[in-house]
């Protein structure tokens, strides 16, 4: 069950290092590449997974709805990658999305703004100038992102096990750290909870997919906790027949195994017109 967890900053050599480590452990590593091939079998086509892959919202409302749901479907891929164990997840928000899970190895690999730029504008033959300005923006991407869903600092060192700097260290130095601290005892100790947890949380993700879904309802208003394969809604509705839709979306969840209704129902108020 060990899980491995790398955010990264664009020219950092995030993406090299995580080869190497995964190669040495004989881990897989879940990237962008291995999420491409997945993502069909999730409903998600290459669209809806540029859009919504590592990205804040568009604050437009119906492509926010959109995004929403394809987020959660590729949370839904992390976690299941996750729950099979001997795993590298490569940024995602794997972090954030597995924080409850107590053997995770959370890495972030840095590097300075300049030297990254130097690094990209090499490797992709770009003019400096126009590496510059993409970096620039994944970071703000990645940072929004974070921020925006998991409401968290990107870069506070707090939410990391280990954070290595490329800039005065190797990438064999960076394997070796990475592929050394995965095996921390104090890690170890803990996988035993892990792929409870994990089942719990699949069936959570699974169900936040099943009622944000539906256009019918409005999701937002709702709270879903689930433990040992039993679903709690609680939060409200704005009718009995959407709660009914929840209700029957929510059961219709492969793996859940019963589900417990605590919503309530709040209907909107509705004011004479005036005349």
């Amino acid at each position: 069950m060990a899980i491995i967890t790398i955010s990264r900053e664009m020219g950092s050599g995030g993406i090299p290092i995580s080869h190497k480590a995964a190669e040495k452990l004989g881990y897989t590593l879940l990237d962008g590449e291995t999420l491409k091939k997945a993502a069909p079998a999730y409903g998600l086509t290459p669209e809806a997974l540029e859009k919504a892959d590592e990205k804040p919202p568009a604050f437009v409302e119906s492509l926010d709805e959109q995004m929403e749901v394809d987020l959660h479907q590729i949370e839904l891929i992390v976690l299941e990658y996750a729950l099979k164990g001997n795993v590298i997840i490569y940024g995602r928000g794997g972090q954030d999305l597995l924080k409850d899970i107590g053997s995770v190895f959370r890495v972030r690999i840095i590097a300075p703004f300049e030297e990254r730029v130097e690094r990209w504008a090499e490797r992709e033959w770009l003019d400096p100038d126009l590496a510059r300005i993409l970096v620039r923006k994944s970071d703000q991407q990645r940072a929004g992102f974070i921020k925006y869903y998991f409401d968290r600092d990107w870069e506070d060192p707090l939410h990391y096990d280990l954070v290595i700097n490329t800039s005065r260290l190797s990438e064999e130095m960076a394997v070796s750290l990475i592929c050394n601290g995965v095996r921390d005892q104090n890690l170890m100790e803990q996988k035993g909870t892990s792929k409870k947890i994990l089942s719990d949380l699949i069936l959570r993700k699974k169900a936040e997919i099943a009622i944000f879904s539906s256009s019918a309802v409005e999701g937002h208003h709702l709270n879903i906790e689930t433990k040992n394969g039993i679903i709690t809604l609680s939060g409200h509705v704005h009718g009995e027949e959407d709660r009914r839709t929840v209700l029957a979306a929510v059961r219709a969840v492969e793996g859940a195994r019963d589900l417990v209704d605590k919503l309530k129902v709040i209907e909107y108020r509705t004011y004479p017109k005036e005349h």
